[in-house]
């Protein structure tokens, strides 16, 4: 699987064409060796500044939404037209946060480009839905996205193609004895600590959603490789042996699908603020969550909806779908199960969380 951003795309003056063709080319290579590919790409807002001639970057919802209108069909055709010159053919699939937030979506997602990866010389082409998405269902970046897209594939590796060519212990562009890291065994707040900004003004992510984009891949079990996509052809290089870019290593523990929805796909309705037995119980014992264990309770939701739990620092460590909704989980907050249905008057559950329906982050 391969991510190529908005600032490896765009040139001076619009779509860079000589980079289209020699990533068509690395894709086109990949195919010869028998691999199966998804490209995730930005780049719809950027071209559609460009050929609207817009000073500034959209800001506004609707002038980004008009610019991804007019951007995303000239993107496409341009691919179209450097795979075709390879023999390949470009199939586009547009996808907003609320399609991988709905369960049954995710897995209708996941069903399609798995039929596409198996149509003989075919590329899937995944973007965000830019022209009609909305800023609380947005990715943010499609950072995240290509990481949410490799765990609905099950992917074996995810390439980042960005404006840098790896992470660095210090900004290289401002320190030229900066050194890059070749491997990241674990995605740490010292990790963290070394993303900076965007580097281009035709962009909207920077290291820091790479980072972020590496932590959703490496816990589902799918390595994570950062490259110089100015230099596509450094994708081949890395697959032949040549140490490259860096590699965030996967977690040993692969996630299964399921599990994977609930930590990274799913939206959230809410959050739950617990105490430290609780969340100690959930972290190292594998626990479910007991109301007594809950000490706030924020948002409205449903049963069986989506929230987020937090420990009592306020960081999010968890997830989990709920068995009872807002309104009844603040009337049993902080009280044993025992007293649930004299309060309710009525006790479906001891649980207000089961560890089936749970995953840690």
């Amino acid at each position: 699987m391969i991510k190529v951003g908005t600032t490896t795309l765009m040139g001076a003056d619009g779509p860079d064409l000589t980079v289209l063709g020699r990533l068509a080319d690395v894709l086109a290579g990949l195919h010869q060796r028998g691999h199966r590919v998804v490209l995730v790409t930005s780049g719809a807002v950027g071209t559609g500044r460009w050929r609207l001639q817009l000073a500034q970057r959209p800001r506004s919802i609707p002038e980004k939404q008009a610019a991804a209108a007019v951007g995303q069909g000239i993107l496409m055709h341009l691919y179209e037209q450097v795979l075709a010159a390879r023999g390949l053919t470009s199939a586009q699939l547009l996808l907003t946060r609320a399609d991988l937030g709905d369960r049954a979506r995710y897995v209708n997602a996941s069903n399609t480009l798995q039929v596409l990866l198996h149509a003989p010389g075919v590329v899937p082409i995944v973007n965000e839905n830019d022209s009609v998405a909305v800023e609380e269902l947005k990715f943010g970046d499609n950072d995240s996205l290509s990481a949410l897209v490799a765990s609905v594939i099950d992917a074996q590796l995810l390439f980042v193609l960005s404006d840098v060519d790896g992470l660095y212990d210090a900004d290289p562009r401002q320190n030229p004895q900066a050194r890059r890291l070749t491997e990241v065994p674990a995605i740490t707040p010292e990790i963290e600590a070394l993303a900076g900004g965007s580097g281009s003004g035709w962009g909207t992510g920077g290291m820091a959603t790479k980072v972020a984009a590496a932590r959703i891949a490496t816990s589902c079990g799918i390595p994570m490789v950062l490259l110089h996509g100015r230099a596509p052809e450094a994708v081949l290089a890395y697959l032949d042996g040549e140490s490259l870019g860096t590699t965030f290593a996967a977690q040993a523990t692969r996630m299964e699908g399921r599990k994977r929805w609930l930590a990274w796909g799913g939206l959230t309705h809410g959050r739950l603020r617990l105490d430290a037995g609780a969340v100690e119980a959930i972290r190292a014992g594998g626990r479910s969550l007991l109301p007594a264990g809950v000490k706030a309770v924020e948002g409205g939701f449903e049963p069986g909806d989506l929230v987020a739990l937090l420990d009592p620092d306020g960081r999010e460590f968890a997830r989990g779908m709920v068995n009872y909704s807002s309104a009844q989980l603040e009337r049993i907050a902080g009280r044993h199960s025992s007293e649930i249905e004299s309060i309710l008057g009525d006790k479906p559950y001891d649980e207000a969380i089961h560890r089936n329906n749970m995953v840690t982050l």
